[in-house]
């Protein structure tokens, strides 16, 4: 029997996931955190052999609950539950000890498979994060850069269209909340789209968005 601590910020994906998870005689969801400190305190009571985390929650998020979770419970395995599809996302908590890296859209069978595997004590990367970094492998991409205020920044061809959407919304100067109002969509994704860019074009600034919009025509 393997058992599970869910640790998400949302009620509704916690639910759901122990709800598809309860199918599996051989899954027990023993614990549900909504941030890092809960997980932290949860396990102090409630062994359990696998964390499946998000990267993004209040309080204490993913990377910031790694080290200590790392530290305090070494035998406990993390497998990762996010949005974030970004290589940089990927590469930081793996650094951090995290043993799998898996996207909130990957069917429930990869899902329960990864638990698996890295309750077994072995690496798992989703299908979606490993083609897409094996085709950035292969393809060995080197976009243009372009520098603001004496910092480089890539000139993010790898933008997906709605990233580049909220690209040119975050330049005309809406917040998170009236992008979303905008597009229809809730705020924590806006968020996760603005992370993104953010990872992608390695820009630190507002400013250096603005530029990289103008350079893109998505404004003048």
């Amino acid at each position: 029997m393997t058992r599970i601590l869910l640790a998400d910020d949302h009620t509704i994906l916690r639910d759901g996931i122990r709800a598809l998870l309860s199918a599996d005689a051989d899954l027990d969801v023993v614990g549900e955190a909504s941030n890092g400190a809960e997980v932290l305190a949860i396990l102090e009571t409630t062994p359990a052999d696998v964390v499946l985390m998000d990267v993004q929650m209040p309080v204490l998020d993913g990377f910031a609950t790694m080290p200590e979770l790392r530290s305090r419970f070494p035998e406990v395995r993390v497998l990762v539950l996010t949005m974030l599809d970004h290589e940089n996302y990927v590469a930081r908590m793996l650094e951090a000890g995290a043993l799998g890296y898996v996207l909130k859209n990957a069917a429930i069978s990869e899902i329960t498979y990864a638990i698996r595997t890295v309750a077994a004590g072995n690496p798992f990367l989703c299908t979606e994060i490993g083609l897409s970094m094996l085709y950035k492998a292969v393809s060995h991409p080197t976009g243009p850069s372009i520098t603001t205020d004496g910092m480089a920044i890539s000139t993010g061809s790898d933008l997906t269209a709605r990233e580049l959407e909220v690209l040119k919304l975050i330049a005309e100067g809406m917040t998170n909340g009236e992008i979303s109002d905008k597009l229809f969509t809730s705020k924590r994704t806006i968020e996760t789209h603005r992370q993104n860019i953010i990872a992608k074009t390695q820009a630190k600034n507002t400013a250096a968005l603005i530029k990289l919009a103008v350079s893109r025509g998505l404004i003048s």
